[in-house]
């Protein structure tokens, strides 16, 4: 195993994520903090390691990153497992995060969805059902074209197509975006 060459590809990611997606990471930072400023929530969805990512960035914001402040609203749509269980039992796998979307999203809120491939069904049909209800969709991808580039507002694309390094930059690129947060909300009165 030559886990220096891992490094160098993980380097080598990190480098052209800082080349292409700065504006992007930016953006989507702004529009999560505006959301939260205004009292709308934040909700997350991916499947597998971005399930878990979509946990870790939930807990980050109603816990807290690095900065005191008051718990933010976030909602890790990948939790639940009676609402998974029952949802893909009842109407299919691709429903299980449309369906809480449909009754937990509202207008103004942000919908995350966390997907290397950029083509989770899932995902796909939680965007279109919180496109419907107002919110914002903000997609975190890997370089391959997708629905859920197609359907968000804004896309992070991470310049890779390995799997393991697209997750890596969507974890840090999640960390900024609390970091941005704490800065922001942590000045406010």
């Amino acid at each position: 195993m030559d886990f220096k060459a891992i490094i160098r590809e993980h380097q080598e990611t990190v480098e052209q994520l800082l080349q292409q997606s700065i504006p992007t990471i930016e953006s989507i930072a702004k529009k999560c903090s505006d959301a939260l400023k205004d009292g709308h929530m934040i909700f997350l969805c991916g499947n597998g390691g971005s399930a878990a990512d979509c946990q870790h960035i939930a807990a980050e914001l109603v816990g807290r990153f690095v900065t005191e402040r008051c718990s933010l609203p976030a909602i890790a749509l990948t939790t639940d497992t009676s609402n998974l269980t029952a949802i893909a039992n009842d109407y299919g796998y691709e429903y299980v995060f449309a369906r809480q979307v449909e009754s937990l999203v509202r207008e103004g809120d942000v919908v995350i969805g966390i997907s290397t491939s950029g083509n989770s069904k899932n995902i796909v049909r939680a965007f279109e059902v919180a496109k419907e209800k107002g919110a914002t969709l903000i997609g975190m991808t890997g370089k391959k074209d997708g629905e859920i580039e197609r359907l968000a507002d804004i896309c992070l694309k991470v310049p890779s197509i390995v799997t393991a390094r697209i997750q890596e930059c969507h974890i840090m690129v999640g960390h900024m975006i609390c970091a941005y947060i704490d800065e922001v909300i942590g000045l406010e009165p």
